[in-house]
């Protein structure tokens, strides 16, 4: 087993007044040679964004974004003709393939919106662009690892172009549940959202990472009220 842990004051951070971003990864003008992804887990942004401010229209190529808002709802418009609102518990996806442009903008006037931003590297090129969105049945999976995101369009969650899994878990304190990784080359990234929790002898705050490696399971341990995000990924990443 190999592990790795990512204090959440060891982030990087760009506050450019309307956003304010954390970065587990390296991103933009933070670079450190030490946090340039966790397998194909390239980037971890923890972002606020202001009332009526947002990011203009842009382009991506050959990436797997995931977006989960934490508070507040996001407008999302792309150039493959969506446009959508996303909030709190929700998920999106939007596969880049051939190349998209979007626009993410916070139309509230009166309430700032937290979201997470992940980008996967894909396990295939110059697929045709794509975007889904769903909603999370929260309460539902209380003490247990909620499936958000898979590989299979068929299961539970949207599903991206990786063999990944994430599963949210919302533990009440002193719940414990053995995860099991679903392929013995993949690895898992916790990203604790509140709270605080325990894998093995490493105890987890608020906002810090734990990546986890060569190893066919783990312990979750909730040390208070918890919600915490799993993201099962390649920890190679794909020849294509």
């Amino acid at each position: 087993m190999k592990t790795v842990y990512h204090k959440s004051d060891s982030r990087g951070f760009a506050d450019h007044g309307w956003l304010k971003s954390h970065h587990t990864f390296s991103f933009a003008n933070y670079h450190n040679p030490d946090r340039m992804h966790f397998g194909v887990l390239r980037v971890l942004n923890d972002d606020q964004v202001d009332s009526g401010m947002g990011f203009g229209t842009h382009p991506h190529r050959d990436m797997e974004i995931i977006s989960i808002p934490l508070e507040g709802g996001l407008e999302h418009k792309d150039s493959i003709g969506t446009t959508s609102v996303i909030r709190k518990g929700e998920i999106q996806v939007m596969s880049a393939g051939t190349g998209v442009q979007h626009s993410e903008y916070n139309k509230n006037k009166e309430e700032l919106v937290k979201f997470l931003q992940i980008w996967i590297v894909p396990n295939k090129k110059n697929v045709e662009p794509r975007y889904d969105q769903i909603s999370i049945k929260e309460g539902e999976s209380l003490n247990h690892f909620q499936q958000i995101l898979s590989p299979n369009p068929d299961d539970e969650g949207v599903w991206i172009h990786q063999n990944a899994w994430f599963n949210l878990a919302k533990f009440e304190k002193g719940n414990s549940k053995e995860y099991q990784l679903h392929d013995s080359k993949n690895g898992v990234y916790i990203f604790v959202l509140k709270g605080s929790a325990k894998v093995g002898d490493q105890n987890l705050e608020t906002r810090d990472g734990f990546g986890i490696w060569e190893t066919d399971s783990f312990m979750l341990e909730a040390t208070e009220d918890s919600e915490i995000l799993l993201m099962e990924i390649p920890m190679d990443f794909p020849k294509i």
